[in-house]
């Protein structure tokens, strides 16, 4: 490989390899069915931010914490059980007073389909007046969060942003304070329109995400998400000849990386959503030197939700072990793939399965 590689602050006695800032959301799936007519639901917790600490602990054995609140009721106690069973440290979590009624703080919750065939996922949050929503800077210590604890990593994303000004500007100082100390940032933009139209400040989402992404050392996302959240002109890119097109991303990720001094490297998925069962999938790392694009797959998909998130946490483990750009796009996508062969946002896997699916082994029954 030629070129400077990705650096990241060596480990040296910190607590966190990785925190992760975000909302954590009690998720109700029902399965194979649809919300409309469903009689049970499976309960699993999930967040765009949460997912890349879950994954970075229990798929690639890396000290994580999530940064977030919860109402103390039953609902955040649950939420809180499921964090720990994934490993990830809950001791840095918010616990705010329950009224009772949900009418100052809540749990945000998420009700998804899977989708199957011509009918897409679809998904239904609920989540106004959420715990993680009303995080504000002053409830964080943050020189003893990345000074005297110490992590390696912070990661955050545009979903956390948008739930409100305070999130937004929890995220805002949380980035700033990051690199202060030395500590690695990516952002994963994550662009929802339905969060940022309710704003009162039309260019909310231009202004916060640019005052994070000048903070990154990754930022995630691609030339529609940089259109939308940083308002960058791209018209002159053109349009992608096929979805796994990888020119107008590339072209994109070079001009955010001369926007931006402090970035490193910008990281995007491609995928072609033919039908909800069955994407093709690949995973993507642009650096001020060259572009690393991995090996694409046709993937059968049982659930999609948290396949973006999972290729996060490989990259970010690929990078944090100094592993080198393409061993991170490969295992990004890999874990992507397998987060996507099984229910809930995240992967229920092993570093050992997915190094072989990054290499390409058959998925022959192991006996």
């Amino acid at each position: 490989m030629s070129g400077q590689q990705f650096k990241v602050a060596a480990s040296s006695g910190q607590r966190w390899d990785a925190l992760a800032l975000g909302e954590v959301m009690l998720r109700f799936d029902p399965g194979e069915g649809r919300v409309r007519n469903a009689r049970q639901f499976n309960v699993w917790e999930g967040g765009g931010e949460y997912n890349v600490a879950r994954g970075l602990c229990s798929t690639f054995g890396h000290r994580s914490g999530v940064l977030t609140a919860l109402p103390r009721n039953e609902l955040g106690a649950l939420a809180q059980q499921l964090i720990q069973a994934g490993g990830v440290d809950t001791s840095q979590i918010v616990w705010r007073g329950y009224d009772g009624i949900g009418r100052n703080t809540r749990m945000g919750l998420n009700f998804t389909e899977r989708g199957f065939g011509v009918r897409a996922p679809l998904g239904i949050s609920d989540r106004a007046y959420s715990a993680a929503s009303q995080l504000q800077p002053h409830e964080y210590d943050w020189d003893a969060v990345f000074g005297r604890d110490g992590a390696r990593w912070l990661h955050t994303g545009g979903i956390f942003a948008a739930l409100s000004e305070h999130s937004a500007q929890t995220a805002i100082t949380a980035a700033q304070a990051a690199r202060r100390h030395g500590v690695a940032v990516s952002y994963d933009l994550n662009y929802r329109a339905s969060l940022w139209d309710s704003h009162p400040d039309p260019d909310a989402a231009r202004h916060a995400n640019c005052a994070i992404a000048a903070e990154c050392d990754l930022l995630v996302g691609d030339e529609y998400s940089f259109a939308a959240c940083l308002g960058m002109d791209l018209a002159d890119l053109g349009k992608r000849e096929t979805p796994m097109d990888v020119g107008p991303a590339d072209a994109a990720a070079q001009r955010a990386l001369q926007r931006f001094p402090n970035l490193q490297a910008v990281a995007f998925t491609l995928r072609d959503a033919s039908n909800a069962a069955r994407n093709g999938w690949a995973g993507a790392l642009r650096t001020r030197d060259m572009l690393f694009v991995s090996r694409r797959r046709e993937v059968d998909l049982l659930d999609r939700v948290g396949g973006g998130d999972a290729f996060v946490a490989g990259v970010v483990h690929a990078l944090l072990a100094g592993k080198g750009e393409q061993v991170a796009v490969e295992l990004g996508a890999a874990h992507g793939a397998l987060a996507m062969s099984t229910p809930g946002d995240t992967a229920c896997t092993s570093l050992e399965e997915v190094e072989a699916v990054a290499r390409g082994d058959a998925a022959a029954a192991k006996r």
